[in-house]
């Protein structure tokens, strides 16, 4: 039986237009599916509102204890129970979770080495507590995870959508087929950043290694493709990275974007 793990980007998540219509072909996705959403811009709008200033190092945000709580708030309340309660106007049966509900997504929290990312955590894989959300697939829901983890010691951790998705995705892979969609502003990994129709259909590690030593990989992709790769050498069956637009198509046999083996 396949499951499918989706993984839909802030992007999506800040366009409301891009949004419903994302949430209105997942919810016709058939089978056993689970979605995780990242956290987009929300969050540092409603920081700013309460004088609370987002903190960036190259690109990643620092998860102070101010910032800890308002990514709560927004990405496991806000954003959460917003895409639940969308998908349930669309006859999709969505329960949210944050990897603390049914000690789902263990993590422990990044050790300072150059950098002091504050209270971020690391997945720790083998204390996923896949059996619970096994429980919930075969109930015949739909699982929405915010991209929010727990140290088992009653801190939350803000934790990477991508790395969730693909951790989730190896967990389920010892007792389904498991597909695992990263699905973005991007019709795939792209050849050309500045040219949106310069898909690369497949890549393999050694077509990944020729395109690190030619400098067409960014930055963004990067994270994508390595838990991409991790997921597939962990038993993960199929990973595609798409357009959020052909979310239903990704989930056929006629796939967009790139696929990954």
């Amino acid at each position: 039986m396949m499951v499918y793990v989706i993984k839909v980007g802030g992007n999506v998540i800040d366009n409301p237009v891009l949004l419903e219509q994302f949430l209105a072909d997942f919810a016709k996705v058939q089978g056993k599916k689970i979605l995780i959403h990242g956290g987009g811009k929300i969050a540092t709008r409603i920081g700013d509102k309460l004088g609370i200033t987002a903190n960036y190092v190259d690109g990643r945000r620092i998860t102070d204890a101010a910032t800890i709580d308002v990514v709560t708030m927004v990405y496991g309340g806000l954003v959460n129970k917003q895409i639940v309660a969308k998908l349930q106007a669309v006859g999709c049966n969505a329960i949210g979770l944050t990897g603390a509900d049914a000690n789902s997504i263990p993590a422990s929290k990044r050790p300072v080495k150059e950098i002091d990312y504050g209270f971020v955590g690391d997945v720790v894989a083998e204390e996923l507590n896949i059996s619970s959300v096994k429980l919930l697939l075969d109930a015949g829901l739909t699982p929405v995870f915010s991209p929010l983890t727990h140290d088992g010691k009653g801190q939350i951790l803000n934790t990477n959508a991508d790395t969730i998705a693909s951790s989730l995705a190896i967990a389920l892979s010892g007792s389904y087929a498991v597909r695992l969609i990263y699905c973005f502003e991007k019709k795939g990994v792209l050849r050309n950043a500045a040219d949106d129709d310069s898909v690369i259909n497949l890549i393999n590690r050694d077509i990944y290694q020729t395109l690190l030593a030619e400098g067409v990989l960014t930055d963004g992709i990067l994270p994508k493709l390595q838990n991409a790769f991790n997921a597939i050498e962990s038993g993960v069956k199929e990973v595609l990275i798409g357009h959020a637009d052909d979310v239903r198509k990704n989930t056929t046999d006629a796939v967009a974007g790139t696929l990954i083996c």
